[in-house]
């Protein structure tokens, strides 16, 4: 039996994942079958919380091979490979929606949403989840075709995202371990030692996200006073275990192994951008110089067939932005990012350049055809005018390749400034292009 549940966070406190732990508990008679999903949907949707994340889990009977997976409160917690017997339905609904309502924040703007099923639904739910803005009333349709059955609170749009998490049939995939806290120390200040997190990111290299090494930032850690401790992502199971439990942190109360779409780019739709709160891979070129405007901001035009497009490096990218004043008109790129409504400005999230235009300085004003003297511009009018003998000319002044500092390659911004979804160059089998 698959439930899935979304949006009972809000931007201040719980976290979805934290009702996972909850869910597993209260269902503990019944084995999970196949890990728990973490399922992140389009990050551009306006009224998303933090991380736009959702859950499934599937519940049933197991039989054969498991895998421990995690540990509740001291008890281990296996996930089986095959299911010998369906979940009562009637139960896990009943149990489900209690834990939802109880845990859920429902006076904090968010609009919790459950989805119990035998069946997934459409895959294609989960395809225009990540990469559009989805109408409840199409979600339901698809819901009543397999009989699912479905609670939403305060509107229920969750319910979107519920029904997108239990839709996911994976391409691309990673992991993700999170450990909670004892509820006590919620709210309090964490203890996680940076050095070990730093240690860790350089000793297993298939995590990826976990410090920032040019600030000497972790980037594992949530800055909110929800039950999150930390979380590790990465792409073999095995050595995210042995990862995790190489950090120095307070004693966490429990933890879980998630299956996740997670740094996986599904969210990009491969298109010039036409329409907002999407995401887009694209090809560009450079058309004007990158100017840095309040707050730290960088902001660079691009011509596309569809016209010109402003793109933008915020101050949170940091090192990124000297990268982005690099770039000069002619530059071609592969760009990656948000497209924003208002103002209509792309949120860069990483780029390529595939080809670096040569960038030419002036060194001197041509000289006078007529008797060889020197000359100087006549302005705006345009040309130029010979200082012995008064004959305006239109010659071009004499220029010099400049070396430039950027060569063709791809850059990426800091770990703390990365989208859930965005695939690191690491996965990509890419290195990253220092500034």
């Amino acid at each position: 039996m698959f439930v899935a549940f979304d949006d009972t966070d809000s931007l201040e406190s719980m976290c979805t994942t934290f009702l996972a732990t909850e869910m597993i508990k209260a269902l503990g008679v019944y084995d999970l079958i196949g890990p728990p999903r973490l399922v992140r949907l389009n990050p551009a949707v306006p009224w998303k919380t933090r991380g736009n994340g959702a859950l499934c889990i599937r519940f049933g009977v197991g039989r054969g091979e498991c895998d421990m997976i995690g540990e509740i409160d001291g008890a281990p917690v296996y996930s089986y490979k095959r299911m010998y017997e369906e979940a009562d339905r009637d139960l896990v609904l009943d149990v489900a929606e209690k834990v939802v309502g109880k845990w859920s924040r429902t006076t904090e703007d968010a609009s919790p949403g459950l989805v119990v099923s035998e069946k997934k639904p459409a895959q294609s739910l989960y395809w225009n989840a990540v990469r559009q803005i989805v109408r409840k009333e199409d979600t339901l349709r698809e819901l009543q075709l397999i009989g699912a059955d479905m609670v939403g609170w305060e509107g229920g749009r969750g319910i979107i995202g519920a029904s997108a998490a239990m839709a996911w049939r994976p391409r691309d995939y990673t992991y993700e371990i999170i450990t909670y806290r004892e509820k006590g120390r919620w709210g309090s200040p964490r203890y996680l030692d940076d050095l070990s997190v730093k240690e860790m990111d350089l000793r297993y290299p298939s995590t990826f996200n976990n410090f920032d090494h040019h600030t000497g930032r972790r980037a594992i850690s949530p800055h909110t006073p929800c039950p999150v401790l930390f979380g590790v992502r990465g792409d073999d199971p095995k050595e995210l275990m042995a990862a995790v439990f190489s950090l120095r942190s307070e004693p966490p109360a429990r933890w879980i192994m998630f299956l996740s779409n997670q740094g996986t780019d599904d969210h990009l739709i491969r298109q010039e951008p036409n329409l907002p709160d999407r995401s887009y891979d694209f090809l560009a070129t450079v058309s004007g110089p990158p100017r840095t405007v309040a707050g730290g901001h960088v902001i660079f035009q691009v011509d596309t067939s569809k016209g010109r497009l402003d793109c933008a490096a915020y101050e949170p990218t940091k090192e990124f932005r000297d990268v982005v004043r690099g770039l000069r008109p002619g530059d071609r790129l592969r760009l990656f990012g948000e497209l924003r409504a208002e103002p209509r400005t792309l949120n860069v999230e990483k780029f390529q350049i595939i080809s670096a235009a040569p960038e030419l300085r002036k060194v001197a004003n041509p000289r006078c055809p007529v008797c060889g003297g020197s000359t100087k511009s006549v302005g705006s009018a345009g040309g130029y005018r010979c200082k012995k003998c008064g004959k305006k000319n239109d010659l071009e002044p004499t220029r010099e390749e400049v070396t430039r500092n950027i060569s063709p390659g791809w850059f990426e911004p800091p770990v703390c400034a990365r989208r859930h979804l965005g695939k690191p160059l690491k996965r990509m089998g890419l290195e990253r292009h220092q500034p």
